[in-house]
C-alpha cells in the first residue's frame, strides 16, 4: 500500500500537472471505488464542471479541493496509483495514447478517469480494485472517519518531538503496531515501519510503554529523515506503485530491513529475520534491534 513518501510524490506531481484544470467528465467500469455519494450520478454531479483548485495529503489520502466548496478523496489503498495522461476507450478498456511507462503493465489496471479540459486525463490504476474515491462538500467529507480519526502528521514543523512522545502517552501494544495506527500516527505502514525501527535500533515487537526516552528520540528522528529521504526518492516501488507519469520510485533500493529476510544486516551483518505480527510480515535484526 502506499504510504506517506509516495502518496506525498503523487501529490506533489498533481500540483503541477493538474491544479487549475476542471473536470469536465467522469469515466469508470468499476463503480464501487465511489464509496460516497453511492450512486453515480450523483457523484458526477458533484465534481463534473469544478475547477481543481489545490491539493493536499492527509496521512495516506489525496485531497482535492474543487471550485464550489467540493472535495474529491482519493485513497489508493493497496494496488491503487493516480496517473496523468492520456488514453482512448475501446470495447470499455482505456488504451494509453502515449508511449513509455504509461503502456507498462502495472498502469494499465485503468478503472476509472477524469477527464480534464486540456485533453489531459486523470486515471487510477488499481490491479486489485481496492482503492477509494468520495466526492461532496468540503465540510461533509472531512467528517468521515477517514479524514477525521486521523493523527499527527509526522513531518509537519509543529510535530515537535514532545509532541511525538505525548502519542504514546498511554497506549499498549509493541511499537511496529502503535507505528502504524493511523490514529496515532498518520501515513506509516508496513514498510516504513520495519526501516524506522531498523534505523532507530529498536526492536519491533517492544512494547510501546517500556520504551526509554532514548528510544522513543531515534525513533522519531529516524521517521524523520527516512520519509524526508524516500520523498527524494519518489517513493517506493518494491510492489506497484508508480508516479503519476507511470515510473518507479527508487527508496526500494535503500532498504535496510523491510523484505531482507535471509540477507545480512547492514550494521553487524547478522541476519534478518522475519516475523509476523497481526497478519502481516515484519523484519529486523535480532542483534542490533533490542
Amino acid at each position: 500500500m502506499p504510504e506517506l513518501p509516495e502518496v506525498e510524490t503523487i501529490v506533489r506531481d498533481l500540483k503541477k500537472k493538474i491544479v487549475g484544470r476542471k473536470i469536465i467528465d467522469v469515466w469508470t467500469d468499476w463503480p464501487k471505488t465511489v464509496k460516497f455519494p453511492k450512486k453515480t450520478d450523483k457523484f458526477k454531479r458533484e465534481i463534473i464542471g469544478r475547477k481543481i483548485e489545490k491539493i493536499e495529503r492527509r496521512g495516506k489520502n489525496i485531497l482535492i479541493f474543487l471550485s464550489g466548496g467540493k472535495l474529491l478523496l482519493v485513497h489508493q489503498k493497496l494496488t491503487g496509483h493516480l496517473l496523468v495522461g492520456r488514453w482512448k476507450i475501446e470495447d470499455n478498456i482505456p488504451r494509453p495514447l502515449m508511449k513509455g511507462a504509461l503502456e507498462d503493465k502495472v498502469n494499465n489496471y485503468i478503472h476509472f478517469i477524469f477527464f480534464l479540459d486540456d485533453e489531459n486525463q486523470l486515471a487510477l490504476s488499481d490491479l486489485r480494485k481496492f482503492a477509494k474515491i468520495m466526492a461532496g462538500a468540503e465540510d461533509e467529507i472531512k467528517k468521515f472517519p477517514d479524514l477525521k480519526n486521523l493523527g499527527s502528521e509526522p513531518l509537519d514543523k509543529k510535530f515537535t518531538f514532545e509532541r511525538f512522545k505525548d502519542r504514546f502517552s498511554g497506549k499498549k501494544g509493541k511499537i511496529k503496531q502503535v507505528l502504524m495506527n493511523q490514529k496515532i500516527i498518520a501515513g506509516i505502514g508496513n514498510i516504513y515501519s520495519d526501516e524506522i525501527l531498523w534505523q532507530a535500533g529498536v526492536y519491533p515487537l517492544k512494547e510501546v510503554q517500556k520504551l526509554k526516552e532514548n528510544e522513543l528520540k531515534a525513533i522519531y528522528r529516524s521517521m524523520r529523515d527516512i520519509f524526508k529521504k524516500a520523498i527524494g526518492l519518489r517513493g517506493d516501488s518494491m510492489s506497484d506503485f508508480r508516479d503519476t507519469a507511470g515510473r518507479k520510485g527508487r527508496y526500494q533500493e535503500f532498504h535496510k530491513a523491510y523484505q531482507r529476510t535471509g540477507e545480512p544486516c547492514f550494521r553487524d551483518r547478522t541476519t534478518i529475520k522475519r516475523f509476523k505480527l497481526g497478519g502481516r510480515s515484519g523484519h529486523y535484526c535480532p542483534t542490533c534491534q533490542k
